[in-house]
């Protein structure tokens, strides 16, 4: 399921209009990656928790020619499913 999917779906199983559907899941998301980048973790029970893994630079190599690179230090989202979701899965 994409994101107009599901402001599709919103739509209809609330009967809302379709620009109403649009405003809830944009806020929604909205709310979801500022709250992310203010550190704060997401939990929806019953779903899963979002949060950010940050991640020390390191030394690698290319695989390609072998060279040696610095990556940088990076934040990463990160989502855990929660018990209820993962029990639904696995009926």
């Amino acid at each position: 399921m994409n994101k107009s999917e599901l402001i599709q779906t919103l739509a209809e199983e609330t009967n809302i209009s379709p620009d109403d559907a649009i405003m809830v899941v944009n806020t929604f998301v909205e709310s979801m990656k500022k709250a992310l980048l203010a550190g704060d973790r997401i939990e929806i029970r019953g779903f899963g928790s979002f949060k950010i893994k940050e991640y020390g630079g390191y030394s690698g190599r290319n695989p390609k020619t072998g060279e040696k690179i610095s990556v940088v230090p990076k934040r990463l989202p990160f989502f855990r499913a929660g018990k209820e979701l993962k029990e639904f899965i696995n009926r």
